[in-house]
């Protein structure tokens, strides 16, 4: 056992090595007695006197009651020193499961944060609350230090006002401790096990943290909700497209054409209007990189493809079923679907 730790999981804190020990190579040894032998062997530093008395607050009892949403810029390969990552991960306060977890090479992108919320929305449905740090795409911040400004909200914040899910700041690491600790305990497990693996890549560590990584992690750490009622509601007919994008107010040009950051959009010819010019208008990136242009209720059209920076791009009109409204979830309705559960 000792050689098996010296030679192969040299870093790994003693718990994950016990667990990875008894179910990849078969080990028998028993949690307390690896804990007193890697020690006493001088491969594990001895454990440090713990601090002052604190008191932690209680879980969520419901399962979706509370999603902790956060990143973590840090080394995640460690056959690639050199290279930072950061990984969006999303934690259920009731159970500490990790419901999603990606790594990613640009940091906290506003896109980044709404994929990550689209793949929990989808798999499980729409939470009641959503605690965030108080990062730039959270919320508005005059200066450093100061209040946040809930008057102006972010494109996330916006969303999650639609979608009717309360949004909950945390002021200081030491409220967000819950996810503080999880990440911790990934930046611990997570870079020595893509180490043994030998990953050099965020494709192929991506492929390793969904497949096996999380199962495991989720089972071994995870834990019942003392409610067992979920807090979860369906999505139902809410379009996820039409309010998980990065909204702009804009004004047609003479020539028609309204412009998305650098990107030029050509209006096409609408029924029932001369012209497109000086009309105001909600231009929509979504996260698949094509845009939409609506007025009101009204799509004027969408981008064919990706658009880029050059010539105006025409959109294509579009469907019926896709002109329609997207419906907003109000959180009566969705309290009340709660409790008809």
């Amino acid at each position: 056992m000792l050689s098996l730790y010296r030679d192969r999981y040299q870093g790994f804190n003693v718990r994950h090595f016990h667990q990875l020990a008894r179910r990849e190579h078969g080990v028998p040894f028993c949690y307390a007695f690896v804990k007193k032998a890697l020690p006493a062997a001088g491969l594990v530093a001895k454990q440090q006197p713990r601090g002052r008395h604190r008191r932690r607050r209680e879980p969520r009892p419901c399962f979706g009651e509370l999603l902790h949403l956060d990143g973590s810029r840090h080394h995640w390969l460690a056959r690639v020193p050199d290279q930072w990552l950061t990984l969006i991960a999303v934690v259920d306060d009731a159970t500490k499961q990790l419901l999603y977890a990606d790594l990613r090479e640009g940091g906290e992108s506003v896109a980044a944060i709404m994929a990550a919320l689209r793949a929990v929305l989808e798999r499980y449905g729409l939470p009641m609350a959503l605690y965030t740090d108080r990062a730039h795409w959270a919320v508005h911040t005059s200066t450093a230090g100061s209040a946040p400004d809930r008057r102006r909200p972010t494109q996330v914040g916006r969303a999650l006002a639609r979608l009717g899910i309360e949004h909950i700041l945390g002021y200081s690491p030491q409220a967000r401790g819950r996810s503080e600790r999880v990440h911790r305990t990934l930046q611990d497990r997570l870079v020595n096990e893509l180490r043994v693996a030998g990953i050099r890549t965020v494709a192929a560590a991506n492929r390793y943290l969904h497949s096996r990584f999380l199962p495991a992690f989720n089972a071994e750490c995870g834990r019942p909700p003392a409610d067992p009622t979920s807090a979860f509601v369906p999505l139902g007919r809410v379009e996820l497209d039409q309010i998980l994008c990065v909204e702009d107010q804009r004004v047609g040009g003479r020539d028609n054409v309204v412009t998305a950051g650098l990107v030029p959009l050509q209006l096409a010819k609408q029924p029932g209007r001369r012209t497109c010019a000086g009309l105001h208008v909600l231009v929509r990136h979504h996260l698949n990189g094509q845009h939409s242009v609506w007025y009101g209720a009204r799509c004027l059209g969408a981008s064919r493809r990706k658009a880029s920076r050059g010539a105006p791009r025409e959109p294509m009109p579009l469907t019926r079923a896709a002109n329609s409204r997207c419906q907003t979830v109000a959180v009566r309705s969705r309290i009340n679907n709660t409790f008809r559960r």
